[in-house]
Protein backbone atom coordinates (compact mmCIF):
# COMPACT_ATOMS: atom_id res chain seq x y z
CA UNK A 1 0.00 0.00 0.00
CA UNK A 2 1.46 3.54 -0.93
CA UNK A 3 1.93 5.57 1.72
CA UNK A 4 -0.31 9.63 0.42
CA UNK A 5 2.26 12.55 1.58
CA UNK A 6 -1.37 14.67 2.13
CA UNK A 7 -3.83 14.71 4.85
CA UNK A 8 -1.46 13.34 7.19
CA UNK A 9 -1.52 15.04 10.72
CA UNK A 10 2.20 13.99 11.50
CA UNK A 11 3.33 16.43 8.93
CA UNK A 12 2.94 19.10 11.47
CA UNK A 13 5.40 17.27 13.33
CA UNK A 14 8.26 19.08 12.79
CA UNK A 15 11.35 16.46 11.17
CA UNK A 16 12.29 16.61 8.18
CA UNK A 17 12.33 12.67 7.91
CA UNK A 18 8.46 13.05 7.89
CA UNK A 19 8.70 13.85 4.34
CA UNK A 20 11.41 11.47 3.59
CA UNK A 21 9.49 8.64 4.40
CA UNK A 22 6.98 9.38 2.13
CA UNK A 23 7.13 8.42 -1.07
CA UNK A 24 8.71 10.37 -3.81
CA UNK A 25 10.16 10.20 -7.06
CA UNK A 26 14.32 9.54 -8.36
CA UNK A 27 13.72 13.74 -8.89
CA UNK A 28 12.90 14.39 -5.93
CA UNK A 29 15.33 12.04 -4.30
CA UNK A 30 18.45 14.36 -5.94
CA UNK A 31 16.55 17.34 -5.44
CA UNK A 32 16.68 16.68 -1.58
CA UNK A 33 20.52 15.64 -1.40
CA UNK A 34 21.41 19.07 0.00
CA UNK A 35 18.78 18.55 2.55
CA UNK A 36 18.59 21.71 4.62
CA UNK A 37 21.45 23.26 2.63
CA UNK A 38 19.00 23.30 -0.59
CA UNK A 39 16.40 25.72 0.70
CA UNK A 40 19.32 27.84 1.04
CA UNK A 41 20.86 30.15 -1.97
CA UNK A 42 24.19 29.91 -2.63
CA UNK A 43 24.58 33.41 -1.61
CA UNK A 44 23.48 33.50 1.78
CA UNK A 45 25.06 30.32 2.80
CA UNK A 46 28.73 31.95 1.74
CA UNK A 47 26.78 34.54 4.58
CA UNK A 48 25.85 31.90 6.98
CA UNK A 49 29.27 30.36 6.44
CA UNK A 50 31.09 33.81 7.62
CA UNK A 51 28.80 33.83 10.90
CA UNK A 52 29.22 30.24 11.59
CA UNK A 53 32.39 30.31 11.58
CA UNK A 54 32.98 33.80 13.21
CA UNK A 55 30.62 31.80 16.56
CA UNK A 56 32.68 28.32 16.13
CA UNK A 57 35.67 30.52 18.11
CA UNK A 58 36.87 26.61 18.53
CA UNK A 59 36.60 25.27 15.06
CA UNK A 60 34.91 22.32 16.03
CA UNK A 61 32.06 22.78 13.21
CA UNK A 62 29.23 23.02 16.41
CA UNK A 63 28.05 26.09 18.04
CA UNK A 64 27.05 25.07 21.64
CA UNK A 65 24.12 26.76 23.56
CA UNK A 66 26.28 29.54 25.21
CA UNK A 67 27.68 30.80 21.99
CA UNK A 68 24.04 30.28 20.43
CA UNK A 69 22.42 32.95 23.25
CA UNK A 70 24.97 35.43 23.04
CA UNK A 71 24.82 35.51 18.99
CA UNK A 72 21.28 35.21 18.72
CA UNK A 73 20.71 38.21 20.98
CA UNK A 74 21.68 40.46 18.38
CA UNK A 75 18.09 39.27 16.39
CA UNK A 76 16.57 41.27 19.25
CA UNK A 77 13.97 38.36 19.30
CA UNK A 78 11.68 37.68 22.53
CA UNK A 79 13.61 35.09 24.41
CA UNK A 80 10.19 33.01 24.00
CA UNK A 81 10.83 32.33 20.35
CA UNK A 82 15.04 32.18 20.68
CA UNK A 83 13.47 28.96 22.42
CA UNK A 84 11.25 28.11 20.36
CA UNK A 85 14.14 28.46 17.48
CA UNK A 86 16.58 26.46 19.12
CA UNK A 87 13.95 23.72 20.16
CA UNK A 88 13.20 23.37 16.31
CA UNK A 89 16.89 23.83 14.90
CA UNK A 90 18.36 21.33 17.58
CA UNK A 91 15.44 18.45 16.64
CA UNK A 92 17.69 15.90 17.70
CA UNK A 93 18.27 17.14 21.08
CA UNK A 94 22.19 17.29 20.58
CA UNK A 95 23.24 20.19 22.56
CA UNK A 96 24.85 21.63 19.81
CA UNK A 97 24.02 23.15 16.21
CA UNK A 98 26.11 21.98 13.09
CA UNK A 99 26.19 24.07 10.09
CA UNK A 100 22.56 22.60 8.53
CA UNK A 101 21.08 23.65 12.37
CA UNK A 102 22.88 26.65 12.26
CA UNK A 103 20.94 27.35 8.53
CA UNK A 104 17.25 26.35 10.12
CA UNK A 105 18.26 28.71 13.18
CA UNK A 106 19.28 31.94 10.88
CA UNK A 107 16.12 31.10 8.51
CA UNK A 108 13.13 31.13 11.76
CA UNK A 109 14.92 34.41 13.09
CA UNK A 110 14.05 35.90 10.00
CA UNK A 111 11.00 34.73 9.78
CA UNK A 112 10.46 35.69 13.51
CA UNK A 113 11.73 39.73 12.40
CA UNK A 114 8.89 39.33 9.91
CA UNK A 115 6.23 38.64 12.29
CA UNK A 116 5.73 34.81 10.54
CA UNK A 117 4.89 31.65 13.27
CA UNK A 118 8.00 30.18 13.99
CA UNK A 119 7.66 26.22 13.32
CA UNK A 120 8.83 23.70 11.54
CA UNK A 121 6.04 23.54 9.31
CA UNK A 122 6.45 26.81 8.02
CA UNK A 123 9.68 26.46 6.93
CA UNK A 124 8.80 23.88 4.83
CA UNK A 125 5.65 25.65 3.26
CA UNK A 126 4.96 28.72 4.65
CA UNK A 127 7.99 30.68 2.60
CA UNK A 128 10.37 29.90 -0.19
CA UNK A 129 13.76 29.72 1.94
CA UNK A 130 15.68 30.51 -1.18
CA UNK A 131 15.01 34.09 -1.30
CA UNK A 132 14.17 34.46 2.78
CA UNK A 133 17.00 37.40 3.41
CA UNK A 134 19.47 36.72 6.52
CA UNK A 135 17.58 38.09 9.72
CA UNK A 136 19.29 41.65 10.86
CA UNK A 137 21.94 41.01 13.50
CA UNK A 138 22.55 44.38 15.57
CA UNK A 139 26.04 45.11 15.61
CA UNK A 140 27.45 41.93 14.05
CA UNK A 141 28.80 43.76 10.48
CA UNK A 142 30.89 45.40 12.77
CA UNK A 143 32.27 42.80 14.93
CA UNK A 144 32.72 41.01 11.63
CA UNK A 145 35.21 43.43 10.93
CA UNK A 146 37.17 44.07 13.54
CA UNK A 147 37.24 39.99 13.96
CA UNK A 148 39.17 40.26 10.18
CA UNK A 149 41.53 42.74 11.21
CA UNK A 150 42.57 41.04 13.99
CA UNK A 151 43.08 37.67 12.33
CA UNK A 152 44.89 39.82 9.40
CA UNK A 153 47.55 41.52 12.15
CA UNK A 154 48.14 37.78 12.96
CA UNK A 155 45.87 38.03 16.34
CA UNK A 156 43.43 35.08 17.26
CA UNK A 157 40.05 36.51 18.09
CA UNK A 158 37.95 34.54 20.69
CA UNK A 159 34.22 34.41 20.24
CA UNK A 160 34.09 36.26 23.97
CA UNK A 161 34.77 39.49 22.26
CA UNK A 162 30.83 39.69 21.71
CA UNK A 163 30.43 40.55 25.39
CA UNK A 164 33.22 42.89 25.76
CA UNK A 165 35.65 40.39 27.43
CA UNK A 166 37.40 37.13 26.90
CA UNK A 167 35.03 34.54 28.37
CA UNK A 168 37.12 31.17 29.90
CA UNK A 169 35.84 27.92 28.65
CA UNK A 170 33.49 26.74 30.90
CA UNK A 171 34.18 23.26 32.85
CA UNK A 172 31.83 20.80 32.57
CA UNK A 173 31.15 18.41 35.89
CA UNK A 174 32.57 21.10 38.10
CA UNK A 175 30.15 21.70 40.45
CA UNK A 176 29.96 21.87 44.34
CA UNK A 177 29.89 18.53 44.45
CA UNK A 178 33.43 18.27 43.41
CA UNK A 179 34.45 19.00 46.89
CA UNK A 180 32.46 16.09 48.65
CA UNK A 181 32.79 13.54 46.36
CA UNK A 182 36.49 12.72 45.10
CA UNK A 183 35.57 10.41 42.20
CA UNK A 184 33.13 13.47 41.03
CA UNK A 185 34.54 13.63 37.17
CA UNK A 186 35.91 17.01 35.96
CA UNK A 187 35.98 16.49 32.21
CA UNK A 188 36.88 19.85 30.81
CA UNK A 189 35.09 21.29 28.22
CA UNK A 190 33.27 19.51 25.78
CA UNK A 191 30.66 20.37 22.81
CA UNK A 192 28.01 17.56 22.96
CA UNK A 193 26.43 15.40 25.25
CA UNK A 194 27.92 12.06 23.07
CA UNK A 195 31.03 13.61 23.51
CA UNK A 196 30.55 13.90 27.72
CA UNK A 197 29.04 10.31 27.19
CA UNK A 198 32.15 9.04 25.40
CA UNK A 199 34.92 10.57 27.66
CA UNK A 200 32.52 9.17 30.80
CA UNK A 201 32.36 5.92 29.31
CA UNK A 202 36.13 5.71 28.87
CA UNK A 203 37.13 7.64 31.93
CA UNK A 204 34.87 5.47 34.23
CA UNK A 205 33.09 2.95 33.01
CA UNK A 206 35.42 1.04 31.16
CA UNK A 207 37.86 0.50 33.41
CA UNK A 208 34.96 -1.40 35.52
CA UNK A 209 33.90 -3.28 32.42
CA UNK A 210 37.85 -4.15 31.82
CA UNK A 211 38.61 -5.25 35.59
CA UNK A 212 35.63 -8.02 35.69
CA UNK A 213 35.76 -8.87 32.30
CA UNK A 214 31.65 -7.18 30.76
CA UNK A 215 32.80 -7.61 27.67
CA UNK A 216 33.44 -11.23 27.82
CA UNK A 217 30.33 -12.34 29.98
CA UNK A 218 27.36 -9.38 28.01
CA UNK A 219 28.43 -6.64 25.84
CA UNK A 220 32.00 -6.20 23.65
CA UNK A 221 33.69 -2.95 24.61
CA UNK A 222 32.34 0.36 22.84
CA UNK A 223 34.00 2.34 20.71
CA UNK A 224 33.85 5.72 19.12
CA UNK A 225 31.64 4.68 16.30
CA UNK A 226 29.53 3.20 18.59
CA UNK A 227 28.43 6.42 19.75
CA UNK A 228 28.75 8.37 16.51
CA UNK A 229 26.19 5.57 14.53
CA UNK A 230 23.03 6.99 13.31
CA UNK A 231 20.17 5.55 15.07
CA UNK A 232 19.10 1.88 13.27
CA UNK A 233 15.83 -0.01 12.75
CA UNK A 234 16.25 -3.56 12.53
CA UNK A 235 13.68 -5.89 10.64
CA UNK A 236 13.04 -9.29 11.86
CA UNK A 237 11.11 -12.61 10.66
CA UNK A 238 10.43 -15.16 8.65
CA UNK A 239 11.36 -15.47 5.09
CA UNK A 240 8.84 -13.94 2.99
CA UNK A 241 7.22 -11.87 5.55
CA UNK A 242 8.04 -8.58 3.55
CA UNK A 243 11.42 -6.99 5.14
CA UNK A 244 13.20 -6.36 2.20
CA UNK A 245 10.17 -4.83 0.85
CA UNK A 246 9.50 -2.89 3.26
CA UNK A 247 12.99 -1.18 3.25
CA UNK A 248 12.70 -1.04 -0.22
CA UNK A 249 9.21 0.64 0.03
CA UNK A 250 10.44 3.35 2.33
CA UNK A 251 13.76 4.05 0.33
CA UNK A 252 11.70 3.89 -2.95
CA UNK A 253 14.11 2.10 -4.77
CA UNK A 254 16.02 -1.35 -4.36
CA UNK A 255 19.52 -0.85 -2.35
CA UNK A 256 22.42 -2.87 -3.79
CA UNK A 257 22.39 -6.60 -2.87
CA UNK A 258 18.39 -6.61 -2.05
CA UNK A 259 16.83 -10.11 -3.74
CA UNK A 260 12.81 -10.18 -3.07
CA UNK A 261 11.14 -13.44 -3.99
CA UNK A 262 8.97 -15.84 -2.34
CA UNK A 263 11.73 -18.20 -1.73
CA UNK A 264 14.68 -17.26 1.59
CA UNK A 265 16.05 -14.51 -1.19
CA UNK A 266 18.20 -12.74 2.00
CA UNK A 267 20.81 -15.12 3.03
CA UNK A 268 22.70 -12.55 4.59
CA UNK A 269 22.80 -9.82 7.22
CA UNK A 270 22.60 -6.77 5.39
CA UNK A 271 23.54 -2.83 6.84
CA UNK A 272 22.02 -0.74 4.77
CA UNK A 273 23.29 2.79 5.18
CA UNK A 274 24.17 6.09 4.16
CA UNK A 275 27.22 6.85 1.39
CA UNK A 276 29.14 8.84 -1.32
CA UNK A 277 27.65 6.67 -3.89
CA UNK A 278 25.97 3.02 -4.41
CA UNK A 279 28.02 0.11 -3.54
CA UNK A 280 28.12 -3.26 -1.82
CA UNK A 281 30.77 -4.03 0.56
CA UNK A 282 31.80 -6.98 1.92
CA UNK A 283 32.05 -7.66 5.69
CA UNK A 284 35.53 -8.69 6.25
CA UNK A 285 36.17 -5.11 5.07
CA UNK A 286 33.34 -3.31 6.90
CA UNK A 287 34.26 -5.06 10.18
CA UNK A 288 38.09 -3.45 10.35
CA UNK A 289 37.17 0.18 9.45
CA UNK A 290 37.57 2.14 12.49
CA UNK A 291 35.11 4.94 11.41
CA UNK A 292 32.38 1.89 11.60
CA UNK A 293 30.38 0.48 14.85
CA UNK A 294 30.91 -2.93 13.73
CA UNK A 295 34.34 -4.04 15.04
CA UNK A 296 32.80 -5.99 17.43
CA UNK A 297 31.45 -8.43 14.76
CA UNK A 298 34.94 -9.93 14.27
CA UNK A 299 33.85 -11.68 17.70
CA UNK A 300 31.86 -13.90 15.74
CA UNK A 301 34.33 -14.86 13.41
CA UNK A 302 35.10 -15.53 9.42
CA UNK A 303 31.85 -17.49 8.88
CA UNK A 304 29.58 -15.09 9.79
CA UNK A 305 31.74 -11.61 8.34
CA UNK A 306 31.09 -13.88 4.84
CA UNK A 307 27.17 -13.72 5.54
CA UNK A 308 28.04 -9.60 6.31
CA UNK A 309 27.52 -6.92 4.06
CA UNK A 310 27.22 -3.22 3.98
CA UNK A 311 24.77 -1.67 1.47
CA UNK A 312 25.39 2.05 0.82
CA UNK A 313 23.30 4.37 -0.74
CA UNK A 314 23.26 7.92 -1.62
CA UNK A 315 20.11 8.51 -0.49
CA UNK A 316 18.53 11.53 2.35
CA UNK A 317 17.19 9.08 4.41
CA UNK A 318 20.12 7.32 4.97
CA UNK A 319 21.27 10.09 6.29
CA UNK A 320 19.19 9.79 9.25
CA UNK A 321 18.39 5.91 10.07
CA UNK A 322 20.35 2.99 9.02
CA UNK A 323 18.36 0.03 8.13
CA UNK A 324 19.28 -4.18 9.06
CA UNK A 325 17.85 -6.72 6.79
CA UNK A 326 18.25 -9.85 8.33
CA UNK A 327 17.95 -13.64 6.90
CA UNK A 328 14.69 -15.29 7.18
CA UNK A 329 14.23 -16.97 10.43
CA UNK A 330 13.93 -20.77 9.44
CA UNK A 331 11.16 -22.66 10.03
CA UNK A 332 9.97 -26.55 9.37
CA UNK A 333 12.72 -29.12 8.22
CA UNK A 334 14.91 -26.12 7.37
CA UNK A 335 15.88 -25.93 11.07
CA UNK A 336 17.31 -29.00 11.36
CA UNK A 337 20.29 -27.65 8.88
CA UNK A 338 22.33 -25.42 11.46
CA UNK A 339 23.62 -22.13 10.59
CA UNK A 340 27.68 -21.65 10.52
CA UNK A 341 27.66 -19.07 12.96
CA UNK A 342 26.27 -18.47 16.18
CA UNK A 343 22.41 -16.48 14.45
CA UNK A 344 21.15 -15.75 17.75
CA UNK A 345 23.88 -13.92 19.30
CA UNK A 346 24.68 -11.95 16.25
CA UNK A 347 20.88 -10.95 16.34
CA UNK A 348 21.03 -10.40 19.84
CA UNK A 349 24.71 -7.96 18.88
CA UNK A 350 22.40 -6.08 16.86
CA UNK A 351 19.15 -5.50 19.38
CA UNK A 352 21.53 -4.18 21.66
CA UNK A 353 22.64 -1.28 19.22
CA UNK A 354 19.01 -0.53 17.61
CA UNK A 355 16.54 1.92 18.36
CA UNK A 356 13.30 0.05 16.50
CA UNK A 357 12.84 -3.65 15.86
CA UNK A 358 10.30 -4.58 14.03
CA UNK A 359 9.50 -8.26 13.57
CA UNK A 360 7.38 -9.01 10.58
CA UNK A 361 4.69 -12.18 10.26
CA UNK A 362 2.52 -12.55 7.28
CA UNK A 363 -0.86 -13.83 7.68
CA UNK A 364 0.06 -17.15 6.36
CA UNK A 365 2.71 -17.90 8.55
CA UNK A 366 1.76 -17.18 12.44
CA UNK A 367 3.75 -20.31 13.38
CA UNK A 368 6.79 -19.68 15.54
CA UNK A 369 9.69 -21.87 15.15
CA UNK A 370 12.17 -22.71 17.81
CA UNK A 371 14.70 -20.72 16.17
CA UNK A 372 12.47 -17.80 15.86
CA UNK A 373 11.58 -18.51 19.62
CA UNK A 374 15.45 -18.31 20.75
CA UNK A 375 15.79 -15.41 18.46
CA UNK A 376 12.62 -13.34 20.24
CA UNK A 377 14.23 -14.89 23.86
CA UNK A 378 17.57 -12.96 22.85
CA UNK A 379 15.74 -9.89 22.86
CA UNK A 380 15.16 -9.87 26.69
CA UNK A 381 15.48 -6.40 27.84
CA UNK A 382 14.46 -4.67 25.02
CA UNK A 383 11.14 -4.60 25.19
CA UNK A 384 10.63 -1.06 24.52
CA UNK A 385 12.09 -1.40 21.26
CA UNK A 386 9.75 -4.21 19.47
CA UNK A 387 7.09 -3.53 17.45
CA UNK A 388 5.02 -6.02 15.55
CA UNK A 389 3.88 -6.20 12.44
CA UNK A 390 1.33 -8.09 10.70
CA UNK A 391 2.54 -7.36 7.21
CA UNK A 392 0.21 -8.49 4.01
CA UNK A 393 -2.61 -7.67 5.73
CA UNK A 394 -5.03 -7.47 2.76
CA UNK A 395 -4.44 -10.73 1.45
CA UNK A 396 -7.16 -12.02 3.67
CA UNK A 397 -10.71 -10.93 4.15
CA UNK A 398 -11.65 -9.11 7.25
CA UNK A 399 -12.81 -12.32 8.86
CA UNK A 400 -9.83 -13.75 8.08
CA UNK A 401 -8.18 -10.76 9.33
CA UNK A 402 -9.80 -10.64 12.97
CA UNK A 403 -9.23 -14.72 13.24
CA UNK A 404 -5.70 -14.37 12.01
CA UNK A 405 -5.07 -11.25 14.64
CA UNK A 406 -6.21 -13.48 17.57
CA UNK A 407 -4.05 -16.42 16.55
CA UNK A 408 -0.97 -14.19 16.64
CA UNK A 409 -1.71 -12.48 19.95
CA UNK A 410 -2.05 -16.13 21.01
CA UNK A 411 1.44 -17.34 19.36
CA UNK A 412 3.19 -14.33 20.62
CA UNK A 413 1.57 -14.47 24.16
CA UNK A 414 3.20 -17.94 24.64
CA UNK A 415 7.02 -16.31 23.74
CA UNK A 416 7.13 -12.63 24.66
CA UNK A 417 7.45 -13.39 28.74
CA UNK A 418 5.54 -9.97 29.40
CA UNK A 419 2.08 -8.80 31.12
CA UNK A 420 1.06 -6.11 28.65
CA UNK A 421 -0.61 -6.94 25.65
CA UNK A 422 1.72 -6.54 23.07
CA UNK A 423 1.35 -4.02 20.20
CA UNK A 424 0.59 -5.29 16.65
CA UNK A 425 0.44 -3.03 13.31
CA UNK A 426 -1.59 -4.21 10.68
CA UNK A 427 -1.25 -3.11 7.24
CA UNK A 428 0.34 -3.96 3.86
CA UNK A 429 3.97 -2.15 3.53
CA UNK A 430 4.92 -2.61 0.09
CA UNK A 431 4.42 -0.41 -3.54
CA UNK A 432 1.40 -2.05 -4.77
CA UNK A 433 -2.19 -1.11 -4.66
CA UNK A 434 -4.10 -2.29 -1.59
CA UNK A 435 -6.51 -5.35 -2.85
CA UNK A 436 -9.45 -4.44 -3.39
CA UNK A 437 -11.53 -7.79 -3.48
CA UNK A 438 -10.10 -8.47 0.07
CA UNK A 439 -10.17 -5.01 2.07
CA UNK A 440 -13.61 -3.12 2.15
CA UNK A 441 -13.60 0.73 3.16
CA UNK A 442 -13.05 0.05 7.04
CA UNK A 443 -10.58 -2.44 6.13
CA UNK A 444 -8.97 0.42 4.33
CA UNK A 445 -9.14 2.96 6.91
CA UNK A 446 -7.81 0.79 9.39
CA UNK A 447 -4.64 -0.22 7.39
CA UNK A 448 -3.95 3.86 7.00
CA UNK A 449 -4.62 4.61 10.78
CA UNK A 450 -1.95 1.99 11.50
CA UNK A 451 0.44 2.65 9.00
CA UNK A 452 -0.07 6.31 10.60
CA UNK A 453 0.89 5.20 14.41
CA UNK A 454 4.17 3.00 12.69
CA UNK A 455 5.06 5.96 10.76
CA UNK A 456 5.21 7.90 13.57
CA UNK A 457 7.73 5.42 15.48
CA UNK A 458 10.17 5.47 12.46
CA UNK A 459 9.77 9.69 12.00
CA UNK A 460 10.33 10.06 16.09
CA UNK A 461 14.09 7.43 15.80
CA UNK A 462 16.81 10.45 15.10
CA UNK A 463 14.56 12.85 17.36
CA UNK A 464 14.82 10.67 20.21
CA UNK A 465 18.24 9.17 19.08
CA UNK A 466 20.21 11.02 21.54
CA UNK A 467 18.06 10.07 24.50
CA UNK A 468 18.29 6.63 23.35
CA UNK A 469 22.10 6.72 23.98
CA UNK A 470 21.87 8.14 26.98
CA UNK A 471 19.19 5.13 28.09
CA UNK A 472 21.49 2.36 27.23
CA UNK A 473 24.36 3.93 28.64
CA UNK A 474 22.80 4.49 31.90
CA UNK A 475 21.33 0.76 31.87
CA UNK A 476 24.83 -0.83 30.68
CA UNK A 477 26.53 0.65 34.08
CA UNK A 478 23.94 -0.87 35.95
CA UNK A 479 24.42 -3.94 34.45
CA UNK A 480 28.53 -3.75 34.46
CA UNK A 481 27.87 -2.50 38.61
CA UNK A 482 25.62 -6.24 38.86
CA UNK A 483 28.16 -8.10 36.57
CA UNK A 484 31.15 -6.57 39.23
CA UNK A 485 29.28 -7.38 41.99
CA UNK A 486 29.09 -11.29 40.63
CA UNK A 487 32.05 -11.80 40.06
CA UNK A 488 33.54 -10.26 43.55
CA UNK A 489 31.35 -12.36 45.24
CA UNK A 490 32.71 -15.35 43.18
CA UNK A 491 35.98 -14.98 44.05
CA UNK A 492 35.46 -13.83 47.47
CA UNK A 493 33.85 -17.68 47.91
CA UNK A 494 37.01 -19.40 46.64
CA UNK A 495 39.47 -20.97 48.67
CA UNK A 496 42.54 -19.44 49.58
CA UNK A 497 44.78 -22.58 48.97
CA UNK A 498 43.08 -26.12 48.71
CA UNK A 499 40.05 -27.85 46.93
CA UNK A 500 39.74 -24.81 44.47
CA UNK A 501 38.55 -26.67 41.55
CA UNK A 502 35.78 -28.33 43.76
CA UNK A 503 34.89 -25.28 45.04
CA UNK A 504 34.42 -23.57 41.58
CA UNK A 505 31.98 -26.91 40.85
CA UNK A 506 29.98 -25.83 43.41
CA UNK A 507 29.74 -22.71 42.85
CA UNK A 508 29.11 -23.21 39.28
CA UNK A 509 26.37 -25.33 40.53
CA UNK A 510 24.79 -23.49 42.71
CA UNK A 511 24.95 -19.91 40.76
CA UNK A 512 21.22 -19.06 41.20
CA UNK A 513 22.27 -18.46 45.40
CA UNK A 514 25.25 -16.38 44.57
CA UNK A 515 22.82 -13.96 42.85
CA UNK A 516 20.65 -14.33 45.31
CA UNK A 517 23.47 -13.30 47.95
CA UNK A 518 24.17 -10.47 45.98
CA UNK A 519 20.57 -9.48 45.61
CA UNK A 520 20.22 -9.63 49.00
CA UNK A 521 23.93 -8.02 50.45
CA UNK A 522 23.38 -4.97 47.54
CA UNK A 523 19.29 -4.41 47.21
CA UNK A 524 19.53 -5.12 43.69
CA UNK A 525 16.21 -5.94 41.53
CA UNK A 526 15.96 -9.29 40.44
CA UNK A 527 15.19 -8.68 36.56
CA UNK A 528 17.91 -6.64 36.18
CA UNK A 529 20.46 -9.86 36.57
CA UNK A 530 21.87 -11.47 33.72
CA UNK A 531 20.15 -15.33 32.45
CA UNK A 532 21.83 -17.40 35.13
CA UNK A 533 22.01 -20.43 32.30
CA UNK A 534 24.38 -18.15 29.58
CA UNK A 535 26.29 -17.02 32.61
CA UNK A 536 27.04 -20.86 33.42
CA UNK A 537 28.12 -21.32 30.27
CA UNK A 538 30.51 -18.52 30.15
CA UNK A 539 31.98 -18.55 33.59
CA UNK A 540 32.64 -22.66 32.53
CA UNK A 541 35.82 -21.18 30.43
CA UNK A 542 37.24 -19.32 33.61
CA UNK A 543 39.38 -19.99 36.35
CA UNK A 544 37.19 -18.00 39.28
CA UNK A 545 40.26 -17.73 41.05
CA UNK A 546 41.85 -15.28 38.69
CA UNK A 547 39.21 -12.76 39.02
CA UNK A 548 39.50 -9.37 40.82
CA UNK A 549 38.14 -8.94 44.49
CA UNK A 550 35.95 -5.96 44.54
CA UNK A 551 37.15 -2.56 43.67
CA UNK A 552 34.90 0.03 45.75
CA UNK A 553 36.78 3.07 44.21
CA UNK A 554 35.74 1.70 41.09
CA UNK A 555 32.08 0.78 42.06
CA UNK A 556 32.10 4.54 43.45
CA UNK A 557 33.16 6.31 39.86
CA UNK A 558 30.01 4.83 38.20
CA UNK A 559 27.88 5.63 40.93
CA UNK A 560 29.11 9.18 40.59
CA UNK A 561 29.05 9.21 37.45
CA UNK A 562 25.12 8.01 37.01
CA UNK A 563 24.58 10.44 40.35
CA UNK A 564 25.82 13.31 39.56
CA UNK A 565 27.79 13.21 35.87
CA UNK A 566 25.51 12.41 33.67
CA UNK A 567 22.74 14.92 34.93
CA UNK A 568 25.06 17.59 35.28
CA UNK A 569 25.95 16.82 31.29
CA UNK A 570 22.18 16.53 30.32
CA UNK A 571 21.59 20.08 32.18
CA UNK A 572 24.30 21.91 30.52
CA UNK A 573 23.32 20.73 27.15
CA UNK A 574 19.31 21.17 27.64
CA UNK A 575 17.88 24.39 25.74
CA UNK A 576 19.81 27.03 26.85
CA UNK A 577 16.65 29.41 26.78
CA UNK A 578 14.55 26.69 29.26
Amino acid sequence: MIWDPTNRKEMALGNDVVRLLWSYNKGENRKRKKCAMATCSKEHQKIYQQWFNYVDSDGDERITGDDATKFFAMSNIEKSELKQVWAIADTKRQGFLGFKEFITAMQLLSLAQSGSEISAESLRTGVDLEFLQPPHMEGLDSLLVKHSDSRTNGVQETYGSLTGQLVPPKNLFTSKLNKKTPHHASLGKVTSIIDGLKRLYNEKLKPLEVAYRYNDFASPLLTNSDFDAKPMVMLLGQYSTGKTTFIKHLLKSNYPGAHIGPEPTTDRFIVIMGGPDDRSVPGNTIAVQADMPFNALTTFGGAFLSKFECSQMNHPLLEHITFVDTPGVLSGEKQRTQRSYDFTGVIKWFAERCDLILLLFDPHKLDISDEFKRVISSLRGQDDKIRVVLNKADKVDTQQLMRVYGALMWSLGKVLNTPEVTRVYIGSFNDKPINEESVDSMGRELFEKEQDDLLVDLIDIPKKACDRRINEFVKRARDAKIHAYIISQLKKEMPAVMGKSKAQQKLMKNLEDVFAKVQKEFHLPAGDFPDVEQFRQVLGNYNIDKFEKLKPKMIQAVDDMLGYDIPDLLKNFKNPYE
